[in-house]
């Protein structure tokens, strides 16, 4: 497993290639990421891998951005991390800047087949994930187990609380079914940052999240009113993804910023860009009634939603990085990883089948990308194009 750093400049134009081909929301993105760092580059191990999203799944914001911000950190410091995330991120919200600003005005600028096709490509994507995972990480009866127990609590309670539940159960479980690894065996992120840098982050992010509430009371203006509600969702919302909307919603239309044929105008536009699902605040920045407005506005609500990520990651992965080399935790991480799969095959279930798998034709497309990934082992980016002109013909 190589471990050499990485220029923060080469670090971005791989997360700006899967920026601007990584479709299918963020269980899907982390197919791409397991195929791409895992599995072509190498960056880290399967186990790591697991480990770092059983992370970002516990912490509130973005699982596949905030994953991205980590291997960033890994390889090329704090500049590596901010070089992952303005790659993977920077496509969708330029285009979705655009479209605000009035660019797009009759509709998608994607053909329906088309994005039809993308949204089946994600399940050939997190199909091959969960294959991959769990080829790796559940060998044995007990870890098949935990991981369907995972699938079935999270199909029957569809909430990221049953998720972060399900994966401290699954720790539990794993300390007392699982032998102790040895840390020698074990394959270690490196993590260019100290347990007192740690700290100093956590207390930023605390900080952050309890101050500007306060300054926005004493100074009532719209940038600052902004910034408070764009970065309390990016702390709050666990689970990513879908369920920022809601909370979006309430923040932005009984308010008057966004009207609600805007905003879910806009929602159906970030269906079919590529990239993280929380690049939508860049298009509802730029729509706001009063300044900030534009870019400007699309600037400083995508900032503000994603600075916790950054804090939160910055603040956790020291000690995470020290915590996994404890025996017991190394039992509870078999079990975890466990769960983890888990998880994905119930993602990969609903939403990602239920919504792409609806005709035979779909299900033969799926089929095709799957063996397409697997087994022919052509480039995602591909793959992803083919399915989208396939969508388009049957489409």
């Amino acid at each position: 497993m190589t471990h050499a750093s990485t220029p923060p400049w080469k670090v971005f134009l791989i997360f700006l290639r899967l920026g601007l081909t990584c479709f299918g929301g963020p269980i899907a993105h982390l197919g791409y990421f397991r195929e791409e760092f895992v599995a072509r580059r190498r960056w880290l191990s399967e186990r790591s891998y697991a480990e770092l999203v059983a992370l970002c799944q516990f912490l509130p914001g973005p699982a596949s951005s905030q994953v991205g911000i980590a291997l960033g950190l890994s390889r090329a410091g704090y500049g590596g991390a901010l070089a992952a995330w303005a790659g993977f991120t920077l496509p969708s919200a330029l285009i979705l800047v655009l479209f605000a600003l009035g660019i797009a005005h009759h509709g998608s600028v994607i053909p329906a087949g088309a994005l039809h096709g993308l949204k089946v490509v994600a399940v050939a994507v997190v199909a091959q994930a969960v294959w991959g995972m769990a080829r790796n990480l559940c060998r044995g009866v007990a870890h098949v187990m935990l991981m369907l127990i995972a699938a079935g609590v999270a199909l029957l309670e569809p909430s990221a609380w049953a998720q972060v539940s399900v994966i401290a159960a699954a720790g539990l479980a794993g300390v007392m079914l699982f032998k102790p690894e040895s840390s020698a065996g074990h394959d270690a992120l490196p993590i260019p940052l100290s347990r007192r840098a740690g700290a100093l982050w956590l207390g930023a992010f605390f900080g952050v999240l309890v101050g500007l509430p306060i300054l926005a009371d004493w100074l009532p203006n719209t940038t600052l009113a902004l910034l408070d509600a764009f970065y309390r969702t990016g702390s709050l919302v666990f689970g990513g993804g879908h369920v920022v909307l809601p909370l979006l919603q309430a923040e932005v239309v009984p308010t008057h910023w966004v009207s609600n044929d805007v905003f879910l105008a806009g929602y159906g536009a970030t269906q079919a860009v590529p990239g993280p699902l929380f690049t939508f605040a860049a298009f509802l920045g730029a729509s706001m009634n009063q300044p900030p407005t534009g870019w400007l506005g699309g600037v400083v609500a995508l900032l503000a939603i994603f600075a916790p990520s950054f804090l939160l990651i910055f603040g956790a992965l020291p000690f995470w990085a020290s915590l996994r080399r404890s025996p017991r935790t190394q039992a509870a991480l078999v079990g975890v990883n466990a769960a983890v799969v888990g998880l994905l095959l119930a993602a990969l279930y609903q939403p990602v089948w239920t919504s792409a798998i609806v005709t035979g034709y779909d299900l033969g497309l799926a089929l095709l990308a799957f063996i397409a990934l697997l087994v022919w082992k052509l480039p995602p980016w591909l793959v992803v194009a083919g399915s989208a002109a396939l969508g388009c013909l049957l489409g």
